[in-house]
């Protein structure tokens, strides 16, 4: 059973003292407000500091005894680190239809909040339950799996989150129906809200313009007899925003970023109060949603080429009512027609010419824009409804950029009043064992007396509770605690310097991962290491050519110079990364010898050398198609490192010298001595560590804030490429100060058109135009400023692939004056377009991917692309 937590009077006054700043902020107090604990016997406070009624005891059921017979009281026997205890830990269970009745309730719009945490609740296991819900006159779920939708959202407990609108004198029924189709179906709901909202917020006022259909020439209401699902509420370029941050609705406002096409898309903000105003009135969405937002960033070269773009799974079978909010935030946008786009919703024309500063008013000024989409064309299943953002091209316009602060979409109720769909399809089952329940029961009760004591010593302190009423605001919500999961690294972990045995924890590894060789075998394979076979220099130290097995394999083998600054960890991290790792283009580790103070790594004999040797060295200089390859190559190996292993890998120091070349002309991605694993926590996206790197390649957001993402490595890749394109170092302090550094030098080439004049001499009229456009294109795309604009390593691998494939292109139909015929052009991008992606484990492209790159600017009639890469301005 549920402990009850006593809320003594002076703890009430505290908390209303907090709603009252709270509606006083946002300037809308709820004339309805109700927090259903659902399975609980009294009054208990959540970690955002709301009041919940516990059920048990309430008056909203019209036959107390049915509450009784009907239903059961439960709290679940696990709770997740993440989960608050109100209202999720109690639930009231149904093995037949039951109804909460709630009355009287106030004519006119209301939010209604489902809580679902789908546990063990004693006998009843909430994975496994299906049931509908009606309210009123509405269905809201049918044969609802709530188990399943958790899964697919990723989440221990969540909540769905309804609008309707009461007539006058109307009851407001809630009724829980277990599933038919089992003899022991039950249904299980754990919290309930209600909650008011102003009469037009959504809904239609009858002297409102109505909703514009995409598609149509006509438009529609958000009629008060429509029921509406929240679908997403999304605030743009932002931090999530909790229930108490809302503007007194208790709204949540999720990050965009999962859903973000573009990701070089960048996230701006501002500090300046937000104006608000008569028809759009402060409660339509917090400041910080319009305090926010996204736009593309100042490349104008790559902006007019792209989308800005959202990609939203729903439901086919409904129409949807989106609602798109602007606040122009940019100090820089302060006139009409300085930033103007065209918006693109289920890839047809919503707007053209949209402009924030003409809607509004002027800088700072809150708006919304309204439309309805009509998914219903006889099927059913998952649609993916894109939200596109296009810049306007006509020279009038300052800044070739696009905008959007927030999005919030709902599904519509059909004729009938329905609002359900399908559960989502079931997640494949792996092999990791469920999660035990506490086998401490009385544990959560001592957690809860704990807090009741800590509650009732506050009161002693009341005025001091007052005067902390700022600490209290800011922390409404507890952080939930982090799970961190330790690296295990493989059985190579601890290596000893001094002893010979066999019989250490690297002799464990499987001897085709990880071969432990003795000090005498890799003298006689190196003829003690003789300075004839010595093929290179590096940091760790000398690197020879030998023969193994006979003389039957030729390997690499690099000994540790003793005074080698990198040293015994670096040594380790080499082992414990390429013992666990197999590609085709990662170098791969034969073995080892840790003997007599000794550290000797051995690889696989790379014949053809350093990707460097062939740049600036004596050997013949490397067509342009071959250098194409090898980049491609080396961006499928980096791109395994951060998607395809078990844990993401950072390489940290990418250069030419650290590609090797096989007999083949294989690239493969070697030294991995610098290398991290990347983060590994739900609540990490980096790893502070100390900057390490080599001067060129290093990325500059790495070196200021110390914190490692995989984005590190696709700078450095960048750097790369442009080494590849120009056969010039990274860096020639020598130079003007704008060459001095090639990722600077590279992309102001490319935006001011002078790419093909730095391009290697060697390789003057080998490159197609369109070759060279894309190529250049990727290359800075990696070189961005900001880790979060630069592209995945999957979007670099389709890049060149497509680049590849221009070129080819270009070589079956001939140059036709320095650019592709239009037909052969449009051939080449449909294939690789959004049908299109990346394999993780070997790098090949197959179907469905799109990618952040664009087309050159040769193709204006060409669109690609999931991120919808409108070269027409007109609706797709």
């Amino acid at each position: 059973m549920n402990s009850r937590l006593f809320i003594p009077p002076p703890i009430y006054l505290f908390l209303f003292f907090l709603r009252f700043l709270a509606v006083h902020i946002s300037g809308y107090e709820p004339s309805y407000n109700v927090t259903l604990n659902c399975g609980s016997p009294g009054v208990t406070m959540a970690l955002d500091s709301r009041l919940w009624q516990g059920d048990e005891q309430s008056n909203f059921t019209s036959a107390p005894k049915q509450l009784q017979n009907a239903s059961f009281i439960s709290e679940a026997r696990q709770q997740a680190p993440s989960i608050d205890r109100t209202p999720y830990m109690t639930a009231r269970i149904f093995r037949s239809p039951f109804t909460y009745v709630f009355d009287p309730v106030p004519p006119g719009p209301k939010f209604i909040r489902l809580h679902f945490y789908p546990v063990l609740y004693g006998e009843f296991d909430g994975s496994k339950t299906f049931f509908s819900v009606t309210v009123s006159t509405y269905t809201f779920l049918s044969n609802f799996s709530a188990s399943l939708t958790a899964q697919s959202l990723g989440l221990e407990a969540f909540s769905k989150e309804f609008c309707i609108n009461l007539a006058e004198d109307q009851l407001l029924n809630i009724t829980f129906i277990p599933s038919s189709e089992t003899s022991d179906g039950y249904a299980f709901i754990n919290g309930i809200e209600i909650v008011s909202m102003p009469d037009y917020l959504y809904y239609s006022g009858s002297n409102d313009i109505w909703v514009p259909i995409i598609g149509q020439s006509s438009s529609m209401p958000i009629d008060k007899a429509l029921a509406l699902e929240t679908v997403y509420r999304l605030n743009m370029g932002g931090q999530h925003i909790s229930p108490m941050n809302d503007t007194g609705m208790f709204r949540s406002w999720s990050e965009d970023i999962e859903y973000l096409g573009y990701r070089g898309a960048d996230p701006v903000n501002t500090s300046n109060p937000i104006q608000y105003s008569d028809k759009f009135p402060n409660y339509s969405a917090p400041e910080l949603v319009y305090q926010t937002a996204r736009t593309m960033g100042q490349f104008k070269t790559l902006n007019i080429q792209i989308n800005l773009t959202w990609t939203l799974p729903t439901y086919l079978g409904f129409n949807y009512l989106i609602r798109l909010h602007f606040c122009e935030v940019s100090s820089r946008i302060t006139k009409k027609q300085d930033r103007e786009f065209h918006i693109f919703i289920n890839q047809q024309t919503a707007e053209t010419e949209a402009d924030v500063i003409t809607w509004s008013g002027g800088n700072g000024r809150a708006l919304f824009r309204d439309y309805v989409v009509i998914l219903q064309n006889g099927s059913q299943g998952m649609h993916k409804l894109y939200i596109d953002l296009h810049p306007n091209a006509d020279a009038r316009t300052a800044y070739s950029d696009a905008i959007l602060n927030g999005l919030e979409l709902f599904k519509l109720s059909s004729a009938s009043g329905n609002l359900a769909g399908p559960n989502p399809e079931p997640k494949a089952i792996t092999n990791s064992a469920p999660t035990k329940p506490s086998s401490h029961p009385t544990e959560s009760r001592q957690k809860s007396k704990r807090s009741t004591i800590a509650i009732a010593g506050s009161v002693l302190g009341g005025v001091f509770l007052l005067s902390m009423l700022g600490f209290f605001v800011l922390r409404r919500r507890k952080t939930a605690k982090e799970i961190s999961q330790s690296y295990q690294t493989s059985t190579c972990t601890t290596l000893s310097n001094t002893t010979t045995s066999t019989k250490t924890k690297a002799s464990s590894l499987p001897s085709d991962l990880c071969r432990r060789f003795t000090l005498s075998e890799l003298k006689k394979a190196t003829n003690n290491f003789d300075i004839i076979l010595r093929i290179g220099v590096g940091g760790f130290g000398n690197v020879y050519k030998g023969y193994i097995d006979d003389k039957a394999a030729p390997v690499a083998i690099k000994r540790l110079n003793p005074q080698s600054k990198q040293g015994a960890r670096e040594f380790q991290t080499e082992i414990e990364m390429l013992s666990m790792l197999r590609h085709i283009h990662l170098v791969s580790l034969i073995g080892f010898c840790s003997e007599d103070h000794e550290m000797i790594l051995v690889y696989d004999y790379m014949a053809n050398g350093t990707l460097c040797d062939h740049l600036y060295g004596t050997n013949p200089p490397l067509p342009w198609k071959q250098r194409l390859q090898i980049c491609l190559g080396a961006a499928r190996g980096l791109h395994y490192l951060h998607t395809g292993a078990t844990h993401m890998i950072i390489h940290r120091d990418v250069k030419t010298t650290n590609i090797l070349l096989d007999e083949k002309w294989v690239a493969k991605v070697s030294d991995f001595g610098l290398s991290k694993v990347g983060p590994t926590g739900m609540s990490r996206n980096h790893v502070s560590t100390v900057v390490k790197g080599t001067l060129g390649y290093l990325d500059p957001e790495y070196f200021r804030l110390q914190q490692l993402t995989e984005k590190s490595d696709v700078y450095s890749f960048g750097v790369v490429l442009f080494e590849v394109l120009c056969a010039r170092p990274p860096v020639i302090k020598s130079e003007d100060n704008d060459r001095v550094s090639l990722a600077v030098w590279g992309p102001c080439c490319f935006e001011e058109g002078t790419l093909d004049q730095i391009v290697d001499p060697h390789l003057k009229g080998e490159i197609a135009p369109e070759c060279l456009n894309k190529f250049g294109e990727i290359a800075v795309s990696c070189l961005l400023r900001g880790g979060i604009e630069r592209p995945s390593m999957s979007d670099v691998v389709w890049g060149l692939e497509f680049a590849s494939q221009l070129q080819e292109t270009a070589e079956q139909v001939g140059m036709d004056g320095g650019h592709l015929s239009e037909e052969k052009g449009a051939e080449a991008l449909l294939r690789y377009s959004n049908t299109d992606r990346v394999d993780e484990s070997s790098g090949q492209v197959s179907g469905s991917r799109s990618s952040v790159f664009t087309t050159s600017s040769h193709s204006d009639n060409v669109g690609v692309g999931v991120f919808s890469l409108v070269r027409s301005h007109t609706g797709r």
